[in-house]
């Protein structure tokens, strides 16, 4: 058996542009390149139509396509991942597997265990930062602690970025693969199907970059890049988007920032990967959890035209405005007093760019509980929202066509009324 190397893609399905690969690449060995489908984590899965697994299955497809034209070819497995590379010790001699970090508590675990079996058999295990520009404890305050509150955080990352030689890696010039030809699993062997949905395009203009700040906040215009899910499944670099957003827009490369500001949250508080608030005291809420109005909430039928748009868009579309995704996460917290989990557990169920740690940052923050969190007693008004936000009613009448019809439903509450037994429920718990 000849001797090679492994590299392991994950949430870095490109060729271009990779640092973990790159590493591989210019390495002694020359490179067998995996993927791996968990059932750990598609069992988990109920909707067989999910799209996720689909856009996954799409970029292994073109990533396949990347590497033959290299040379080599993309072996995809559908296994547990430890029990994947011992099958795989056994066909090949493996000097040293590569892959890139994540920081998730699973991911950390996962890993763990691979590299202390190919230890035991005397492999290299390596894996490198590429999802993020800086990691762990790359932006630390002046106590060396993790920061908490975004905006120093991103004060010190900007400064950072400005003193450091951070590269782009030309993995997609590099060929040292093995020579080789597997087959493709069907989604359906995978135990999925097509879910009918579109996904975004990795093209969008600079003037989207330039007017970002402009039109951001208005979901009736199509003024956001989608590039998310690219981000999510790392079928682009996060380095090439700040590149491109340097000099053209500090609000796209804030929202670039917030990303890596979310990853550092997930990785130095694991607490909030086992379901507990941020702030450990929001956990003493009392929430009324009515199944009810939570079916109408998920389903857009509130009566609040705004927060149903939003909903049936991310139902129908797998995608949800920024704007929206605050408002209608604010809504489900502070008007139905439904604990923000249950909404967590539906985007993570719904959403294409689903992201761990983005999302549980997103919600914590509706709820008052997480880090750098809008103070519990902000409950957003969805009428003046509309008003702010969607004064032409376009994005409304987009999702809502009805919402003027008698047969639409009557809101669910009150706004002043909720607002009012939301904030003593906050004073209950918090004391």
């Amino acid at each position: 058996m000849n001797e090679i190397s492994v590299f392991w893609f994950r949430r870095d399905l490109r060729i271009e542009d990779n640092a973990g690969l790159f590493a591989a690449l210019s390495g002694p060995y020359p490179v067998l390149p995996i993927f791996i489908f968990d059932p750990s984590i598609l069992d988990k899965l109920e909707n067989k139509k999910d799209a996720r697994v689909e856009f996954i299955h799409a970029a292994l497809t073109q990533l396949k396509s990347e590497i033959q034209k290299r040379g080599g070819d993309l072996l995809i497995l559908h296994d547990k991942p430890l029990h994947a590379f011992q099958s795989l010790a056994q066909k090949f001699s493996i000097k040293k597997i590569y892959t890139n970090h994540d920081y998730e508590s699973y991911a950390i675990s996962r890993d763990d265990s691979v590299r202390q079996w190919a230890e035991s058999q005397n492999m290299l295990f390596e894996s490198f930062k590429d999802q993020v520009i800086f990691e762990k404890n790359e932006v630390l305050t002046g106590q060396n602690t993790p920061y908490t509150v975004f905006t120093p955080y991103s004060r010190k990352w900007k400064e950072k970025l400005a003193n450091s030689e951070w590269k782009q890696f030309e993995s997609e010039n590099l060929t040292n693969y093995i020579p080789a030809s597997f087959e493709i699993p069907s989604l359906r062997q995978l135990g999925f199907e097509e879910s009918g949905l579109s996904f975004p395009s990795l093209i969008f203009s600079d003037d989207l970059i330039r007017e970002y700040q402009i039109k951001r906040d208005y979901p009736g215009l199509d003024a956001t890049s989608h590039v998310s899910v690219h981000l999510r499944f790392g079928t682009i670099s996060i380095r090439k988007l700040v590149k491109r957003a340097l000099g053209k827009s500090e609000t796209w490369l804030n929202e670039l920032i917030w990303r890596d500001f979310y990853f550092n949250i997930t990785f130095h508080f694991p607490h909030i990967g086992q379901g507990l608030a941020f702030r450990k005291e929001y956990d003493r809420m009392h929430w009324r959890n009515n199944e009810q109005e939570f079916d109408a909430w998920k389903n857009g039928q509130t009566g609040y035209p705004i927060v149903d748009a939003g909903m049936r868009e991310l139902n129908q579309t797998g995608f949800m405005h920024n704007r929206v995704r605050m408002i209608a996460a604010s809504f489900l917290v502070k008007h139905l007093l439904i604990d923000w989990r249950w909404g967590e557990e539906y985007f993570a169920e719904k959403l294409l760019d689903f992201d761990f740690s983005a999302n549980n940052g997103g919600w914590q923050w509706a709820a008052g509980s997480g880090c750098d969190a809008a103070p519990y007693f902000r409950v957003f008004n969805p009428y003046l929202q509309t008003q702010k936000f969607d004064k032409e009613l376009s994005y409304i009448r987009k999702w809502v066509p009805e919402f003027q019809e008698f047969h639409y439903p009557k809101p669910i509450v009150d706004h002043e009324f909720a607002r009012k037994r939301v904030l003593a429920a906050y004073k209950e718990a918090l004391g």
